[in-house]
């Protein structure tokens, strides 16, 4: 894109004129896309994205400066931003309505699904002490994923890595009985 229409667009924008946010759809919107895309790889949810952006570039128009940052740059920064909140929005909803769903399975009275009516817990030394740690943070102390990561200051990949194996183990120990309750367990 060219300088001056790049300076063109800026002034359209800063002066609240309406073709500003056209001219950015034409020649930015297909990008901006891609870059929310990338992030929430959804297409409805993308296009989610560009549109608050464009409304979040609409009100911030002011606050650009072209001496820190080119106008692509900015409306880059401002997307991904976006996506990025709009996953941890849809992430935190959907965390919300696995517990209620997890809570609700156990009302329906699976009780042999439980965790506190096996001897799980006994079991757990019988694995490796980093596998007996983060399964004891997320069955027993109710923890989530993030949650266990801060309180045993353990990266978010090394505890889903140590679930994953921990599981694995158990499944050793149990035979064909527990894989049941690792495929509930694994998809928290």
């Amino acid at each position: 894109m060219s300088t001056l229409l790049e300076k063109h667009i800026v002034e359209l924008l800063q002066e609240r004129n309406d073709k500003a946010i056209s001219l950015l759809y034409e020649h930015y919107g297909d990008t901006l896309y891609g870059v929310a895309h990338k992030v929430v790889r959804d297409e409805e949810m993308a296009q989610d994205v560009v549109q608050e952006s464009f409304v979040k570039i609409w009100k911030k128009a002011d606050s650009y400066d072209a001496s820190k940052a080119k106008l692509f740059t900015w409306l880059f920064r401002i997307t991904r931003n976006t996506a990025i909140d709009k996953l941890r929005s849809v992430n935190t909803k959907n965390d919300k309505e696995i517990q209620i769903d997890v809570s609700d399975v156990y009302n329906l009275g699976v009780h042999s699904l439980r965790p506190d009516l096996m001897d799980v817990r006994e079991n757990l030394d019988k694995i490796e002490s980093k596998y007996q740690i983060v399964l004891d943070a997320l069955f027993f102390q109710g923890m989530t994923q993030q949650e266990a990561s801060d309180e045993l200051d353990i990266p978010l990949g090394t505890i889903k890595s140590r679930l994953k194996i921990g599981l694995r183990e158990l499944k050793k120990l149990y035979g064909t009985s527990m894989a049941l309750i690792i495929v509930i367990c694994s998809t928290f």
